[in-house]
């Protein structure tokens, strides 16, 4: 275990790239107590307000939000702002400064990015990333928590060998810093055009160089050979519809087949964030077989996010 004394304060969570490592291990070992036994933390948020502000729709990361809240004694406000962003009505600045002064924890849902480091830089309170058009933290540390789980310990991830197959997106954004930031080997194979951007990239393999990691990019689907883990996305994210026929066509030599997972090999673990697109990214055969872990992903939200409160919030 990391000594608490070494591990920084958890504030803000716009981006994975703001934690470091031992704050990371820290936050699976909360979630691991939660997991176990959520009985010691029932009272743990009591009184605690947290607000869920969300421009795009969901199913895990509200559920999630507010059922994990729930079981520690905070209470949650849900914001639809699908048919008004913010800062339409009134300034971002304005809109942050007036929350920190009712609520305990803004959690944003949020097409830009900039408007989500605009709120967190004009609010007192901790605001948590619950996806932008850039990132998707909470996603990233369910998934690696995951793995940990299933490998015997956030230490055995250093050297895992992880293969993301498909855009260069939020997603795969956020798993590269995990990456990095842990010690993982991961490969993205994508189509040419569709691979992270490069200030991203360039991030995380400087993190991968100081834990042990490495981040590679390839367009050749045969790259995963030998993955530990293969992990794929939607092909048309939200936001991305207009590009549907382009989108595609472009990934349409890149589902994850049973065919691709034999060349990563009989063990490896099939991963997805959710939602999935049976028949586009990802077969039937695959998702549905017995080393497909993606509902223990998408139950570990909460346990992570529970844990991420508790740490921000003082419920440990």
């Amino acid at each position: 275990m990391t000594n608490m004394t070494d591990v920084r304060p958890f504030s803000d969570l716009v981006n994975l790239a703001d934690l470091d490592a031992g704050q990371i291990e820290e936050l699976f070992i909360t979630a691991g107590a939660t997991k176990r036994n959520i009985q010691p933390y029932r009272k743990a948020l009591d009184g605690k307000t947290i607000i869920l502000i969300f421009e795009k729709p969901s199913l895990r990361t509200r559920v999630t939000f507010e059922v994990g809240p729930s079981k520690m004694g905070a209470s949650t406000i849900f914001f639809d702002h699908s048919k008004e962003r913010i800062g339409a009505r009134e300034a971002v600045k304005d809109y942050g400064r007036n929350l920190e002064r009712w609520v305990d924890c803004v959690v944003a849902r949020v097409y830009s990015q900039e408007v989500l480091e605009e709120l967190a830089a004009n609010c007192k309170v901790p605001v948590i990333n619950a996806l932008s058009d850039s990132y998707h933290p909470c996603q990233a540390l369910a998934d690696y928590f995951t793995l940990a789980e299933k490998l015997g310990g956030v230490k055995r991830l250093k050297g895992f060998k992880l293969a993301y197959v498909g855009d260069g997106n939020n997603v795969c954004t956020s798993l590269m810093h995990g990456a990095g930031k842990l010690g993982l080997h991961m490969t993205v194979v994508c189509p040419k055009g569709f691979q992270p951007e490069a200030f991203a990239l360039e991030e995380s393999r400087r993190f991968a160089t100081e834990s042990g990691g490495s981040i590679e990019i390839s367009h050749d689907p045969a790259a995963i050979k030998g993955a530990q883990a293969v992990y794929t996305d939607t092909w048309v994210s939200m936001g991305d519809e207009d590009q549907k026929v382009k989108r595609m066509a472009a990934f349409a030599k890149f589902r994850v087949d049973e065919k691709l997972m034999e060349l990563a090999g009989a063990k490896a673990f099939f991963m997805h964030c959710l939602p999935a697109h049976r028949g586009a990214e990802v077969t039937d055969q695959v998702i549905d077989s017995p080393t497909s872990i993606v509902y223990d992903q998408a139950e570990n939200r909460m346990h992570v996010q529970n844990a991420l409160l508790l740490h921000m919030l003082g419920g440990v």
